[in-house]
């Protein structure tokens, strides 16, 4: 099922034509390749990322990722890429979707400090196995969708303009130019102590404002020129001035530095992947190590989070491409959500922890991207990227973050079509937009939204109007914001 305003009578002019529905949604070969790339370039930070966050934290018995008393990062580095390759391949190949997947950012975090913690590493990512096959059982019993289909829409497009203000709040804190302060009561301030400073944020804002003039000019690909020129500058850059990283090896603080890479041509540009994290997880292990009731709040944290983080993000990437239908569904749905449910499993069994749906595709498809051909594009990057991590760490946040504010803006347009004077919906959607930039996480908007539109209906006499699904997702994000109260209790 595909949107009308995207669909055309032109006929297919190939075999992948046809198979992709290229030419149907309004796009071309051409663009879906360059949106492909586009997208893995906005999201090539987690091959970096992930094993800075999963691969430097020893677990309960003081071993890291991979066993061994020192981080292994390239060996967290190849399987981080694998299983994202794989996985996003699998979502073009399979749903037709311009939606890629990588190691998710907020639930990495969650392993490492909470579970990890707790049990050795093969136990937390067998927990993170069994969240994924749970996921799949929804999606195959059609629980999952059904949800979906509850949701009203006008809040599904509150989580998309919500998405767009956090992936914008993502791109600044990224690339320095918001940044916390050094003393309360003010939580953010603009680059160091008010001021806008050092080369990589003026980096930045040559990137953005270039970005910006091709954008209104309509230069095809504006966004992959602007990430690949930002590139270039901040090679040229780093090699005039030695500006260095924004935290260097022996733990010293360049505020003026790199944020995450510094620009420059690596050593060697092949280098062969280790693929021994595949396969060490233990699907028992985490129930025997901390019990039952604690290891299943691991679970269903982990679950929640998963859930609501893919439908918000397959909507707001469905809405910038224009592929939703008229209640707010993307096409193949029930495929999408499959895959997603599979990578999530597969992440754990990886031990990259759980995969799921970037917000970042979204950068694709302002591009132009509209099919599962960008997808198989970027997952066929993150495969290469298995043997070129090194060049993979050469572009900074600085040169790749603009992409991210732009599109913010593109999915913030569609705050005008919420309507503002229904309280009852106008509410949960301010809610569901604000928290998720303020909070830095997507579930909690979403669940904030759920309980508050639950809430104002029951108080108003509307009970009835309320989707019985809805109330009880409603009492599972009562329970997802109390569960630290909750574990305390148990333990």
């Amino acid at each position: 099922m595909t949107d009308q305003a995207t669909t055309t009578t032109e006929a297919p002019r190939s075999g992948v034509d046809r198979y992709f529905r290229i030419t149907e949604r309004g796009s071309t070969v051409g663009r879906e390749i360059r949106g492909g790339f586009v997208t893995f370039f906005t999201m090539a930070y987690i091959v970096v990322l992930n094993p800075l966050i999963i691969g430097t934290q020893p677990d309960a018995t003081g071993e890291f990722l991979g066993g061994g008393s020192t981080p292994n990062l390239p060996m967290v580095a190849a399987a981080t890429a694998l299983v994202a390759g794989v996985m996003t391949i699998a979502m073009g190949a399979f749903a037709n979707y311009p939606l890629a997947l990588a190691t998710g950012l907020g639930l990495n975090a969650f392993v490492t400090f909470a579970i990890a913690s707790r049990m050795t590493w093969a136990d937390a990512m067998g927990l993170v196995v069994i969240e994924g096959l749970i996921i799949l059982v929804l999606v195959l019993t059609g629980l999952r969708e059904s949800l979906f289909n509850a949701v009203p829409l006008a809040l599904k497009i509150a989580i998309s303009v919500g998405i767009g203000l956090f992936i914008a709040l993502i791109g600044l804190v990224d690339a320095g130019v918001v940044r916390r302060t050094a003393a309360p009561p003010v939580p953010v301030e603009l680059g160091i102590g008010g001021r806008l400073g050092g080369w990589p944020v003026l980096v930045f804002g040559v990137v953005l404002f270039g970005l910006v003039v091709m954008w209104v000019l309509k230069v095809k690909g504006a966004i992959l020129w602007a990430i690949l020129g930002g590139t270039v500058l901040a090679i040229l850059i780093e090699a005039a001035f030695d500006i260095g990283p924004s935290v260097g090896a022996d733990g010293e603080v360049n505020l003026k530095g790199w944020s995450l890479n510094v620009p420059a041509f690596p050593d060697s540009i092949v280098d062969t992947p280790d693929f021994g994290l595949l396969g060490q997880f233990s699907l028992l292990g985490g129930w025997r190590e901390v019990g039952i009731l604690t290891a299943g709040l691991f679970v269903f944290t982990l679950l929640l989070a998963d859930f609501f983080d893919t439908m918000g993000t397959m909507v707001a990437v469905g809405a910038e491409g224009d592929l939703l239908d008229e209640s707010g569904k993307p096409p193949n749905t029930e495929r999408i959500l499959v895959v997603d449910s599979v990578a999530a499993a597969a992440g754990g069994a990886a031990s990259v922890s759980s995969n799921t749906s970037y917000i970042e595709s979204a950068a694709g498809v302002g591009d132009g991207a509209r099919t599962g051909l960008a997808s198989v594009v970027t997952g066929v990057c993150f495969l290469l990227a298995t043997f070129l991590a090194p060049l993979v760490s050469i572009v900074p946040y600085e040169a790749a973050t603009p992409a991210l504010v732009l599109v913010g803006f593109l999915m913030m347009v569609q705050v005008r079509t919420i309507d503002w004077d229904d309280v009852e919906i106008a509410i949960p959607a301010f809610l569901t937009i604000v928290l998720m930039p303020f909070t830095y996480s997507i579930a909690v908007g979403i669940g904030a939204g759920f309980m508050t539109y639950v809430l104002i209906k029951l108080v108003r006499g509307k009970a009835a109007e309320v989707h019985p699904l809805l109330w009880g997702v409603a009492a599972l994000f009562v329970l997802y914001f109390a569960i630290d109260p909750i574990e305390q209790l148990l333990s």
